[in-house]
């Protein structure tokens, strides 16, 4: 399996929960890529206003094949377009993991 993590900060904590919304209305395409398993959204407990988004695939191959697709290119087009320019501008950071143990 092949994990990744993009972390972000929202800046202002009243648009936590704004974020959190977004992500549960969220176009669902990454779930339909191949090689997709799971999709989660993480809020850090002692830190609220960081969150996970949290994709696991089978393999780095099929990570990669969605990060290329013309799909992923769309939805990241589309958050740049986002009305509220401070959440526009949010850079996640992003870990990938393998995993080699369960």
């Amino acid at each position: 399996m092949y994990i990744v993590h993009s972390t972000f900060e929202i800046p202002a904590m009243d648009k936590v929960e704004e974020v959190i919304q977004i992500y549960k209305n969220r176009s669902r395409s990454v779930d339909k890529a191949e090689g997709f398993l799971q999709f989660q959204l993480l809020q850090n407990q002692k830190k609220p206003n960081f969150l996970t988004v949290q994709l696991t695939f089978d393999t780095k191959e099929s990570y990669m094949k969605w990060v290329t697709s013309e799909e992923f290119k769309k939805i990241h087009e589309l958050e740049k377009k986002y009305p509220d320019q401070e959440l526009a501008q949010v850079i996640p950071k992003v870990e990938q993991y393998k995993v080699v143990a369960t």
